[in-house]
């Protein structure tokens, strides 16, 4: 019997069934690979093949579990050569113990690791770009090339696989586009309690009458805080009240980036209007609590995949207008007015920041609700995780099970 005609099949009906796959991660915290890797073991789980993930744990570790994957304490975060070089032995053996019949890298270190393992044991070896991964330098763009020699190329977006095929052209053969995929069933607003949202909104310190406008995203300069910041100061200045800006996301220990923050908040006088609040564990209520989310990045996202997740929650959305965020955000010059999906505004441009955001805070009830139709119709035709899941688990077919044949 073949797969079945969702891709995944049932047990014991599709071609991984009994393989076992190890996917490598640094950390199990947050983020889109880490949320993919779940992704997958979870697919893999689904069709009867042994779903390991690799990595040194996180908060994330019993959702996997919970989903079926395995959990390997591996010290996959190390970007010490000699450790790396202890860690390829250590995988290669794992390899053998464990009978892995494909290995799946998504992030550097751990997949210059992973490609000397797999190379030890001739097996296949899979790499996704998670990121752009800035850099241009000899020993950079050597030391970013592990993600182009994988047996296939997973970019997560149109805009990553340009990318990969202008700076390393040998990979371009194998280069696969599968765009991230989103649950639709977790990011539905129909399915949303309100008292999630309520809870988060205390936890927050926003009052039941007051605005939000969210960015959520972990605490790194590139991906905009400050310019929200200034953003805010000149609509705040120009009338703006009843608003919250909330900045959601880890610190992952960037104290020096976490000051300026906070120094840029007090120069600004937004003290007690512009919040960080953390990491956010529920961001279905994060998203319809907000009326609108932004994306501010200052370099290109590879994927984007909050804003997918605000689109699917009908949450307004204004994004920069680089990197993969154009794919996924449909607005003027390349859309009707009357197709869009959001705002996407010129790079670290604080002004037109403020005014999309204006914008989207102003439309009446009638528009929002258009809005958030089109939205949520658009990403649901092209980001399901179904589509991502089944995709994913044929690029492995096409490479591990014939080897598994023979």
């Amino acid at each position: 019997m073949g797969p079945s005609a969702d891709g995944l099949g049932g047990r014991g009906a599709h071609p991984l069934a009994g393989l076992t796959i190890l996917q490598i991660i640094p950390e199990l915290n947050s983020g889109g690979a880490e949320a993919g890797a779940i992704d997958i073991a979870t697919a893999l789980a689904e069709v009867g093949a042994r779903a390991l993930v690799a990595s040194e744990g996180g908060r994330m570790v019993s959702e996997l579990q919970a989903k079926g994957g395995i959990w390997l304490p591996f010290p996959a975060r190390t970007k010490n050569p000699f450790a790396m070089a202890l860690n390829q032995r250590r995988l290669a053996r794992l390899i053998v113990s464990e009978g892995i019949a494909l290995v799946h890298a998504r992030s550097r270190a751990p997949a210059w690791v992973a490609y000397g393992a797999t190379r030890q044991t001739k097996i296949p070896f899979v790499t996704t770009y998670h990121g752009a991964y800035s850099g241009r330098g000899a020993l950079k763009l050597r030391y970013n090339s592990i993600m182009a020699k994988g047996d296939a190329v997973i970019a997560n977006s149109a805009y990553t696989a340009r990318r990969i095929a202008a700076l390393y052209p040998f990979a371009a053969e194998n280069i696969r586009i599968i765009e991230r995929g989103i649950d639709f069933r977790v990011f539905n607003p129909q399915d949303a309690d309100p008292a999630r949202v309520k809870s988060l909104r205390q936890a927050w310190n926003v009052t039941t009458d007051e605005r939000i406008v969210l960015l959520a995203a972990r605490l790194t300069a590139w991906k905009g805080h400050k310019l929200l910041i200034e953003a805010a100061r000149r609509l705040v200045a120009g009338g703006l009240t009843g608003t919250k800006f909330i900045l959601a996301g880890d610190d992952q220990g960037r104290t020096s980036y976490i000051r300026e923050i906070d120094a840029a908040i007090a120069q600004a006088g937004l003290a007690g209007t512009v919040l960080r609040t953390g990491h956010c564990s529920d961001m279905p209520a994060a998203l319809l609590a907000a009326a609108v989310l932004v994306v501010p990045s200052t370099q290109p996202e590879a994927f984007g995949r909050v804003a997918v997740e605000a689109q699917a929650m009908g949450t307004p959305v204004v994004v920069s207008d680089l990197g993969a965020l154009p794919e996924i955000v449909l607005a003027p010059p390349d859309t009707d007015l009357a197709l869009r999906t959001g705002w996407r505004v010129p790079v670290a441009d604080a002004s037109a920041l403020a005014a999309a955001i204006s914008e989207a805070l102003t439309l009446g009830a009638t528009a929002r609700d258009a809005l958030a139709l089109r939205a949520r119709a658009h990403v649901l035709r092209r980001f399901s995780v179904e589509r991502m899941k089944s995709e994913t688990l044929a690029t492995y077919s096409a490479l591990a099970a014939p080897r598994h044949e023979r």
